[in-house]
């Protein structure tokens, strides 16, 4: 699963001392173990409801047991019976709308397999769950649009069965512990399509104008990996050897589609090689649901992503923001899928390693450089997170089992796995990993499990790293400071762990030594709270770079000097040394920053401009004049549109050519710093623009456009502005747009329009998981109260009537 997109949710949340903290969260005892599943479900559109029929097969774990617990929330259960060939004999059972418990017809034993029957009705809407902050709501079955009574939103109907949610649409043992597999019979109306696990067997086609499709999975899969999916898809078909991969997209992206998902065969295939386990599923589909309440989720064989994923021509010229996404829930087919986590406080073994799939895909296809970005970038979103070092990766003890979906579970466990593949070498990393997939395929695993695949390749008792990095929490914090005694003809290397922890972390780096033109490497251990390293060299060396290979997960002070970081800019071989001279040099002011407007890498190109443009004092004029022709040479897009924002910075007139040519350009991002540069110097020829474009304008563009008829607050374009703000995906730029859309809204003139996008800011309010709305209801509450204050008591009214704080952020 991929966490839902907010940036905010990095914020610092403070967890109070609580019993749970007491409770420990291990896996779920097994007294029965589920082994097939068959499903004839029937979809109210009207009511959505869905009405179920089930035959489950189970048999007791090792114990013998007269009894079964099922999960089924919020249903109504019609029927329990016990099979015996085709008949049925009633059982006793109690219901309390959570679980299911019925008295067995007889004591069953070991491996004596047992099938019941139940008739029930799934009533999603009426299960009251929290979500986490990777998954905003939790009632299993979602009806999309059902009656078709919003415009421009298709009906859709999908399922999201992470962690315990899809016992809201089907009784089962709703552990990650359990693996079944399965059948599904699904009506539905014979315009739509359907997807589920496994392969479609057959169609019916109906008298009632509804048609039956047969899904069948023969591998066996955790219960919150079960799927169903129903609407109005094109399947733009591909594959991957003889299996099919498919793309389940809304018509009007068909023509689009490979170029989002098409890199999938391409991956599913360099996975296969790195891991040396095929892809053990018979199919791979892909499919994009409205409204969904994560990011993305690896239903085994039926991927569902949130529309993000949609993207245009214009917006894939600036690259694939989704391609990331799909690897990650691609590789869960072997972490998380083919061997799950036994329990959440283990799903680093899920999440850890799609995290870090990202990270490989980003290597092998685009570079080591776009590999170091993601890295950077994933590391920065823990450590900005001061609570997050609070907490074990594996974590026995937490509230909710929807809290370990967080940055300790995704981003610092993604960067563990990196310094294990550092430490152990490549080789040994993806032998460890195939021995612990091949080891515990179609059952569970956990952390120790992990650990003792990479003994038994390596050799090593490797306790020491699943301690202090699996079982222990925070990161280290070091200061690097540097010496060189004349005399002696020593350099010396003083490294101080200055965390706040009861042991230092124990961690073994290589130092690169550079003087008089060559390099010498030293592999090194951090052992001590203080440690010294001694090199001996006949002259000041000109850089010592510690942490030479860039993949400690740390926070550090590298105390080193201007000259150092110039010869690192120049010399050192890595993304994250070219990163940090550029960040030096902007702390500092230093003309060298400009070097990376040359940088072989557009990231670190688009770095620069960005930094360059948020300086006070304006560089020298050769740094401007070279950001300017980079507005013709530059290749990338991103980079290009930042140049064009750079000059806008600088007012100048001369540039007005570069805006003018450039408003039509086939980027969003590049038109829109374009529109940007018009605005401030054409304002009246950039809202004739703004009007003409507002048809055709997402990201950049689309924030352009909205700026510029926001600013002219003309009642003919508050359609326009509107659509603008809730056609952005629930997301950080909404959040950071609901403000000024509050007061573009202060100044609009039509009651009922007002009220309806208060509506609508509210419910996008209300949809940010509840533990991060402490700090964003406020911020939203007091941009509405702007339109309150503009408009009077009777919006006012209407505004504290229909806005509920979360608790505890009045």
């Amino acid at each position: 699963m991929l966490a839902f997109a907010f940036s905010i949710l990095s914020t610092n949340a403070q967890t109070k001392s609580l019993a749970w903290e007491k409770s420990y969260r291990g896996s779920a005892t097994k007294i029965n173990d589920v082994v097939h599943t068959k499903l004839d479900v029937q979809f109210d559109y009207n009511r959505s409801w869905m009405y179920g029929k089930e035959w489950i097969t189970l048999k007791p774990h090792f114990y013998p047991t007269d009894s079964l617990t099922l999960d089924a929330k919020g249903m109504d259960i019609k029927e329990v019976a016990m099979m015996k060939g085709a008949d049925k004999t009633p059982l006793q059972y109690t219901y309390d709308s959570l679980q299911l418990k019925i008295t067995l017809d007889k004591q069953y034993f070991a491996d004596e397999k047992y099938t019941l029957y139940i008739s029930y009705t799934s009533r999603p809407n009426d299960q009251k769950a929290k979500g986490s902050a990777a998954i905003t709501d939790a009632k299993g079955l979602y009806f999309i649009n059902p009656k078709g009574e919003e415009k421009d939103k298709p009906t859709q109907i999908w399922t999201q069965g992470e962690t315990e949610c899809n016992s809201v649409w089907m009784p089962t043992i709703d552990k990650p512990d359990q693996k079944s597999t399965e059948e599904i019979y699904m009506t539905v109306p014979a315009k739509y399509v359907t997807l589920s696990n496994g392969l479609l067997i057959s169609q019916k086609t109906n008298t009632d104008g509804t048609r039956t499709d047969y899904w069948r999975m023969d591998l066996p899969h955790a219960p919150y990996l079960f799927f169903m999916g129903v609407g109005d898809y094109t399947i733009v078909k591909d594959k991957y050897k003889d299996k099919e991969v498919n793309y389940y997209v809304e018509p009007q992206y068909a023509s689009v589609a490979r170029r989002i998902f098409g890199n999938t065969p391409e991956m599913i295939g360099f996975y296969e090689k790195i891991l040396g386990v095929p892809y053990q599923w018979p199919k791979y589909s892909q499919i994009v649901g409205r409204d969904f309440v994560s990011g993305a989720m690896e239903n085994t064989t039926a991927t569902l992503h949130q529309e993000s994923a949609y993207q245009n021509d214009r917006q894939l010229t600036d690259g694939n923001i989704w391609e990331e996404v799909i690897a990650h829930e691609l590789f869960h087919h072997w972490f998380g899928d083919l061997v799950t986590t036994e329990s959440w406080s283990n799903i680093t073994v899920n999440e850890s390693f799609a995290d870090y799939s990202e990270y490989l895909w980003d290597q092998y296809k685009y570079g080591d450089d776009v590999a170091g970005e993601h890295g950077r970038e994933d590391m920065e979103g823990y450590l900005k997170n001061t609570d997050a070092a609070k907490k074990d990766l594996v974590r026995f003890y937490y509230s909710d089992k929807e809290d370990v979906f967080d940055v300790v579970s995704y981003n610092k466990g993604g960067c563990i796995l990196n310094m294990l593949r550092n430490y152990v070498g490549d080789s040994a990393f993806y032998k460890s990993l195939n021995l612990y997939l091949t080891t515990n395929k179609f059952k569970t695993g956990e952390a120790d499990q992990l650990r003792l695949a990479f003994e038994e390749v390596t050799g090593e008792d490797l306790n020491w790293f699943w301690n202090q990095w699996y079982y222990g929490s925070g990161h280290p914090v070091l200061d690097i400071s540097y010496g060189y005694d004349v005399a002696t003809k020593n350099a010396y290397v003083y490294v101080k762990q200055t965390q706040q922890s009861t042991n230092p972390f124990k961690l073994p780096i290589a130092i690169d030594v550079y003087s008089g033109g060559s390099k010498i490497r030293q592999k090194v251990w951090l052992k001590n709270f203080s440690d010294t390293f001694t090199f001996h060299q006949n002259t000041v060396p000109d850089l010592i770079n510690v942490d030479a290979d860039k993949i400690l997960l740390c926070q550090k002070t590298d105390n080193k000097t201007d000259a150092n970081y110039v010869f690192q800019y120049k010399n050192a071989p890595n993304y994250l040394d070219r990163y940090e001279a550029l960040d030096y040099f902007d702390s500092k002011s230093m003309p060298e920053l400009a070097l990376g407007l040359t940088d072989k890498f557009a990231g670190l190109r688009l770095l620069t401009i960005t930094k360059l443009t948020a300086q006070k004092s304006s560089p020298d004029q050769k740094v401007i004049d070279a950001i300017a022709k980079m507005t013709t040479t530059e290749k990338d897009k991103k980079t290009k549109a930042a140049a064009i924002s750079f000059l806008v910075k600088t007012g100048d007139p001369k540039y007005l050519d570069i805006y003018t040519k450039n408003v039509t350009d086939s980027s969003y991002t590049v038109a829109g710093g374009a529109l940007e540069g018009l605005t401030k110097l054409q304002p009246d020829k950039a809202y004739d623009l703004a009007k003409k474009y507002s048809a055709d304008a997402k990201g950049a563009l689309g924030d352009a456009v909205t700026s510029v008829l926001i600013k002219n607050a003309k009642d003919e374009d508050f359609d326009i502005v509107a659509d603008h703000y809730n056609n952005l995906p629930p997301g950080q730029d909404k959040y950071d747009m609901t403000s000024t859309f509050c007061d573009y809204l202060s100044k609009a003139k039509d009651t009922e329009k007002i009220k309806k996008e208060i509506d609508n800011i509210i419910s996008f309010s209300q949809a940010i998981p509840s533990q991060y709305r402490v700090f964003t209801d406020k911020k939203i509450k007091a941009s509405l109260d702007k339109i309150g204050s503009a408009k009077g008591q009777d919006i006012k009214d209407y505004i504290n009537s229909n806005f509920k704080f979360v608790a505890s952020a009045q």
